[in-house]
């Protein structure tokens, strides 16, 4: 492990296999939250930190509970068990320090528990082989892509409110419309070359 291998997992994930816009992971959230640049920015916040810990507390949970005593097969049910419990102190801490943007995520704070974007990035941390800090620093960086497509979205959206757009076309359909072309232009990452 070394710097250049942490650079490149940090850019990977932010702009090259960004967990919305190219893994299509957490677009509940994503077309959910996004009408709003302070709840997008709010439900970016949440989900960076549930992505970290839960990188932080899965990894060795996986490597020194369950791989030793062979029930790795249990690696689904335990991660969305620790993810939940995750998204339960969040949740507490939010609505004590942050009621109004508690209030602004609605139904979509506690679906960060579902979010299959940060079960995804818990397994993937598991597959890729990563060490701890590589893991950690994947899910922190798997946050900020995360957050930075919401923030992205939002913006659009919230321009797309002052612009004429066709009746059809209002509401989900210029979202999904728009979150295809953001996903068309993140995957033009995907033909860059970093060396």
């Amino acid at each position: 492990m070394n710097l250049d291998s942490l650079f490149l997992i940090v850019i990977g994930t932010i702009f090259i296999n960004n967990f919305v816009l190219s893994r299509f992971l957490g677009l509940c959230p994503f077309l959910g939250v996004s009408r709003s640049l302070d709840s997008a920015f709010g439900m970016g916040m949440a989900v960076i930190f549930v992505m970290t810990i839960a990188s932080f507390v899965t990894w060795p949970i996986y490597h020194l509970v369950l791989v030793p005593y062979g029930i790795s097969y249990l690696r689904t049910i335990v991660f969305i068990l620790v993810i939940a419990s995750l998204v339960q102190f969040v949740e507490l801490v939010m609505l004590k320090t942050a009621p109004a943007l508690y209030q602004a995520l609605g139904i979509f704070l506690p679906l960060i528990t579902t979010n299959c974007a940060i079960l995804g990035v818990a397994v993937l941390n598991i597959d890729d082989d990563l060490s701890l800090i590589e893991a950690l620093v994947q899910g922190f960086s798997s946050g900020v892509g995360f957050t930075l497509a919401l923030l992205l979205m939002a913006g659009i959206r919230e321009r797309l409110e002052l612009g004429e757009v066709p009746v059809v076309c209002r509401g989900v359909p210029i979202a999904i419309i728009c979150a295809g072309l953001m996903s068309i232009a993140f995957l033009g990452f995907a033909g860059f070359s970093l060396k």
